[in-house]
C-alpha cells in the first residue's frame, strides 16, 4: 500500500538521522522541510530541531525542548502563539482577544494580576522568528515548526531568557523548485452574527536556480467576534450613563440614552513575510527577510459580570474600545561556513511596532473621588499611542571541526526605544472651557525611554564518551535603562500639551553573568537522561507613566514619583532532570522531567502612589516546582495516541511588603485605597497547577490519499488572579475541558476537511481584570472595572489547501 511504503520510509529516514546527526557539522539555517511534531503521523524521534544551535531530533536534545511541527499547527489549527499552550507541558497563555499577544507564562513565572487585555511585550521569555528576537503574534504562516524550550537559555541566546525561549522557525526560500499553495477557510462560530474566514497563500520562485530564490506566505483573517457592547452611551456629555438608577435600566431610558454594538471584539488581521535567498553554495547565503502585520478590533474579550444586567457575552463599556496593532520587520541573515572549522549566523534587524487604542476611562476617574459624578452625564475615554522601535545585532560562531570538543560563542545587541502618548477626555463636562481646551482633556503624559543591552554569551560541550556529554556556558551583559516625560491637567489649568512643559526622568543600569552546566548520557540509542542547572536573567527597565512635578502640587496627581520611574532586574536559579525514551520497537515515545527554579526580585504589577496607576515594582522571592511529560503510543501503524500532562507549584517564599492595591472594604470610599502585604505561601497568579492534553489520530488510506481523523481533549486547571487572591478580592478561576475534533482527506495536490473547537460549547472565564474589591457602587454609579474574559465559544468550520 502506498500508505504503508511511506510510513516505512519515514522510519527508516528516521533511524539513519538518528545515527549520524550529532557527528554532522550544524549549518546555522534551518532545515528546508522538518518533520511533524509528537502526535502527527511519523515517528517522534524524527522531529528535527536546532533550539541547541545544532541540528538534532528530539531524543538526542539534553534540554526540555517541546516542538510542534507544521502538519501538527494545521490539523489543529493553530494561528498564533495564543493556541500553542494547550500543547506545551509547562505553558499558559491567557487568551484575551485580538487586542494583544495575550499572557504568556512558562512555568508559573509570573506574580502580576491576571488581565484581561493581555500583553503586548514581555521579556521574561526570548521569541524568535528564525534568527530574529522580537515579541510579536505573527501569525503561523508557512511555519516549519515551534519550539519552545523551558528554563532559563541566556547561554544560547543572545535574548536574556528568564523563563524560555520560544523559536517559530519559518520554511525557507526553495532554490531548485516552485511551489505553490492556497488555503481558506470558513466558519461559524456560536454567539457570533456572521461568520468567519481565512484565506492565505504561499509562492516560492527560484529566481537563479541554485542561486536566488524569492519565497512570500500572505493571509487575511476575519473573525467575527462574539462579544457585544450593549451599555454604550449615545451622545457623551448628554446621554445619561445610568439613566434608571444602580438596579438595571428601563427599556424606555434605554432607547433614549444607549444602544448596542454587536461582536465588537472581532479581528481583522493582514499579514505577509517575504524573503530573499542569495547563495552562493551551501555554505554562504544570505536571506533578506520583510514581514508586516495589521490587527484591527473594536472591543475586548470580557464580560461586565453581570453589571446592569448584562450577559456572559455582554460588555457594559460606556464606550467602543478600539485597537489597531500593526509591526514591520527587517532582517538579514548570514549563514556561513568558515573554513570547515565554524559556522557563522550574523542577523542584523529591526522592528517597529504601532499600537493605538482608545477605553472607557470613567471608572478611572471616579476612583479618584473628584465629584466628577456630580454630572449626571459624566463618562470619560482614553486614547493611547505606543510606539517601539528595536534595533538587534546577533552574530554566533558555531564549531564543526568534529572531535570531543564542540563549542559556540555570540555577541549581542539590543537597543529599544518605547514613545507613548496618552490622553483622557471627558465629553460635556462642566468644569471644562471649551475656549481654552476644545478636546476636553482632563489629563495629558507621554514618556519616552530607551533601552540598551549588550551581551557576551557562549556555551562548550565535551564528549567524554560518545555516549556521555557535558556542557558548560556563560554569558556576560549590561543593559542600561532611560525614561522622560511630563504630564498635565488642562482641566485644572494646565497646559493643553505635556511637550510643553520641561521634562524629567531617571536612569537605571546593571551588568552581571549568568552560566548554565548541562549533562546528558546516552544509555541506549532509544534512552537517553539529562540534567541541567541554569541561571536566567531579566533586565530591568522603564515604567509607562510619567513623572511627577518637583514639587509635587496640591490636588489632583496621577504620576510616578523618582522611585517608581524604574524597576530592576530579577533572576532564577533552575535545576532540571529529565529523560527522553522509545520502548517496544519505537511503538512508545515517552519524555519526562522535574525542576525547581528559584526566583529573586520579582518584577510585579503594582501601582503608583499618585493616581493608583499600574506600574512595575520589584520584591520578593518565591520558587517553581513540577514536573512535565509528554507521549506518543502507536499500537497499530495507523494509530497514534499521544498527551501531555504537567505539574507546576509556585508560590512565594517570603512576605513582600505593601505590593497589592485593593480597595479598603467593598463599596467604602472613606479611604480610596490600602496597600497589602503578599506573605510567604501565596501561589503566584495567572498560571494553571494542572494541565494536560489527550489525543488521536487515525489515518486510514482511501482512494488517491487518505483519511485523518483527530479528537483532542486539553485540560487547562484552576487559577487564581493575583497575589493573596482569598484575602485580596480576587478570584480562584476554576478549571475547564475543551474538546476539538477534525476530519480531513488528504492527497500530494491537494486536502479538504472539517473541523471543529470547544465542541461542547464551554463557557468560563480565564481571567479577570482588576479584583472584587472594586465592585459594588461609588457615590451613587455602578462601576464597571471588574470584568472576565472568556473562552471562545464553539466554532465549526470547513477547509480547503491546494499545493502545487
Amino acid at each position: 500500500m502506498l500508505y504503508c511504503a511511506k510510513m516505512r520510509a519515514a522510519l527508516l529516514s528516521a533511524t539513519v538521522f538518528t545515527s549520524t546527526a550529532l557527528a554532522m557539522p550544524a549549518m546555522a539555517e534551518e532545515p528546508a522541510a522538518a518533520a511533524p511534531a509528537a502526535g502527527g503521523t511519523q515517528d517522534s524521534e524524527a522531529i528535527i530541531v536546532t533550539g541547541t544551535r545544532r541540528v538534532t531530533t528530539i531524543l538526542e536534545t539534553p534540554i526540555n525542548i517541546q516542538a510542534i511541527g507544521e502538519e501538527e499547527l494545521q490539523r489543529k489549527h493553530i494561528d498564533d502563539i495564543r493556541d500553542i499552550a494547550a500543547f506545551t507541558p509547562g505553558m499558559t497563555i491567557s487568551d484575551t482577544g485580538p487586542g494583544s499577544t495575550g499572557t504568556i507564562i512558562l512555568r508559573g513565572l509570573s506574580a502580576s494580576d491576571t488581565s484581561s487585555t493581555g500583553s503586548n511585550y514581555d521579556n521574561a521569555m526570548g521569541i524568535y522568528l528564525g534568527e530574529v528576537p522580537l515579541y510579536y503574534d505573527f501569525k503561523l504562516l508557512d511555519i516549519a515548526r515551534v519550539e519552545t524550550l523551558l528554563g532559563p537559555q541566556g547561554t544560547l541566546y543572545g535574548l536574556g531568557t528568564l523563563a524560555g525561549a520560544i523559536r517559530y522557525i519559518p520554511n525557507r526560500p526553495n532554490v531548485n523548485d516552485y511551489e505553490g499553495e492556497m488555503h481558506g477557510r470558513l466558519y461559524d462560530k456560536a454567539h457570533a452574527s456572521k461568520a468567519g474566514y481565512q484565506i492565505d497563500g504561499m509562492i516560492n520562485i527560484p529566481i537563479v536556480k541554485d542561486h536566488i530564490a524569492f519565497r512570500s506566505a500572505t493571509g487575511y483573517y476575519y473573525d467575527p467576534g462574539f462579544i457585544d457592547y450593549t451599555m454604550l452611551v449615545q451622545e457623551p456629555g448628554v446621554s445619561l450613563p445610568q439613566p434608571s438608577g444602580t438596579e438595571g435600566v428601563t427599556d424606555e431610558a434605554y432607547a433614549q440614552n444607549l444602544y448596542t454594538k454587536k461582536d465588537r471584539n472581532y479581528e481583522k488581521t493582514f499579514t505577509t513575510r517575504n524573503q530573499l535567498l542569495f547563495q552562493t553554495t551551501e555554505d554562504l547565503k544570505v536571506i533578506f527577510t520583510y514581514a508586516y502585520q495589521k490587527t484591527k478590533t473594536d472591543g475586548g474579550q470580557y464580560n461586565s459580570a453581570g453589571v446592569l444586567g448584562t450577559g456572559k457575552y455582554e460588555s457594559a463599556a460606556r464606550y467602543t474600545e478600539p485597537t489597531t496593532r500593526q509591526a514591520h520587520l527587517a532582517s538579514m541573515e548570514i549563514n556561513a561556513n568558515i573554513a570547515d572549522i565554524a559556522d557563522l549566523v550574523a542577523t542584523t534587524a529591526y522592528t517597529q511596532v504601532d499600537t493605538s487604542s482608545r477605553g472607557d476611562n470613567t471608572d478611572l476617574l471616579l476612583d479618584l473621588d473628584y465629584d466628577y459624578e456630580l454630572f449626571p452625564a459624566f463618562t470619560s475615554w482614553n486614547e493611547s499611542k505606543t510606539r517601539r522601535k528595536q534595533f538587534n545585532q546577533e552574530v554566533r560562531l558555531v564549531s564543526r571541526h568534529g572531535g570531543p570538543f564542540n563549542w559556540s560563542l555570540g555577541g549581542f545587541y539590543n537597543e529599544q526605544k518605547t514613545h507613548r502618548d496618552y490622553a483622557e477626555h471627558v465629553p460635556g463636562h462642566p468644569w471644562v472651557d471649551l475656549e481654552t481646551n476644545p478636546d476636553e482633556l482632563e489629563y495629558v503624559s507621554y514618556t519616552k525611554s530607551k533601552v540598551t543591552e549588550k551581551a557576551i554569551f557562549g556555551e562548550g560541550t565535551f564528549h567524554v564518551t560518545s555516549d556521555w556529554q557535558v556542557t558548560g556556558g556563560a554569558r556576560y551583559f549590561k543593559y542600561t535603562s532611560t525614561i522622560a516625560g511630563a504630564q498635565t491637567l488642562p482641566l485644572l489649568g494646565g497646559p493643553l500639551s505635556p511637550y510643553d512643559k520641561e521634562p524629567s526622568g531617571g536612569s537605571a543600569g546593571k551588568d552581571g553573568w549568568v552560566w548554565k552546566l548541562n549533562t546528558s548520557y546516552s544509555f541506549t540509542p532509544d534512552l537517553m537522561a539529562y540534567a541541567t542547572y541554569s541561571k536566567g536573567y531579566r533586565i530591568g527597565g522603564p515604567n509607562t507613566v510619567a513623572p511627577c512635578d518637583d514639587p509635587l502640587p496640591a490636588g489632583q496627581n496621577i504620576c510616578a514619583l523618582p522611585d517608581e520611574l524604574q524597576y530592576g532586574p530579577d533572576t532564577t536559579k533552575n535545576i532540571e532532570v529529565g529523560f527522553r525514551a522509545q520502548l517496544f520497537d519505537r511503538k512508545l515515545s515517552f519524555n519526562f522531567d522535574v525542576y525547581h527554579i528559584d526566583w529573586t526580585g520579582l518584577q510585579v504589577a503594582s501601582s503608583t502612589v499618585n493616581g493608583a496607576t499600574g506600574i512595575t515594582v520589584n520584591g520578593g522571592k518565591a520558587v517553581s516546582k513540577g514536573f512535565e511529560t509528554s507521549f506518543q503510543i502507536r499500537p497499530i501503524p495507523a494509530l497514534v495516541i499521544q498527551g501531555t500532562y504537567s505539574y507546576n507549584d509556585a508560590h512565594l517564599t517570603e512576605d513582600v511588603a505593601g505590593i497589592i492595591t485593593i480597595r479598603e472594604v467593598p463599596n467604602d470610599y472613606s479611604y480610596r485605597f490600602v496597600q497589602l502585604d503578599a506573605k510567604s505561601g501565596d501561589r503566584l497568579p495567572g498560571s494553571a497547577k494542572n494541565s494536560g492534553s489527550l489525543g488521536a489520530t487515525y489515518t486510514k488510506p482511501f482512494l488517491a490519499g487518505s483519511i485523518s481523523a483527530n479528537w483532542t481533549a486539553t485540560y487547562r486547571g484552576s487559577v487564581v488572579s493575583r497575589l493573596g487572591w482569598d484575602r485580596a478580592y480576587g478570584d480562584k478561576l476554576p478549571g475547564y475541558v475543551l474538546h476539538q475534533a477534525s476530519l480531513t482527506y488528504d492527497t500530494e495536490k491537494y486536502q479538504v476537511g472539517l473541523f471543529a473547537s470547544n465542541i461542547f460549547d464551554k463557557y468560563a472565564v480565564t481571567s479577570v481584570d482588576n479584583d472584587r474589591s472594586r465592585i459594588g457602587v461609588n457615590d451613587g454609579v455602578v462601576v464597571r472595572y471588574y470584568r472576565q474574559t472568556v473562552l471562545t465559544p464553539r466554532t465549526v468550520g470547513i477547509e480547503a489547501r491546494i499545493k502545487y
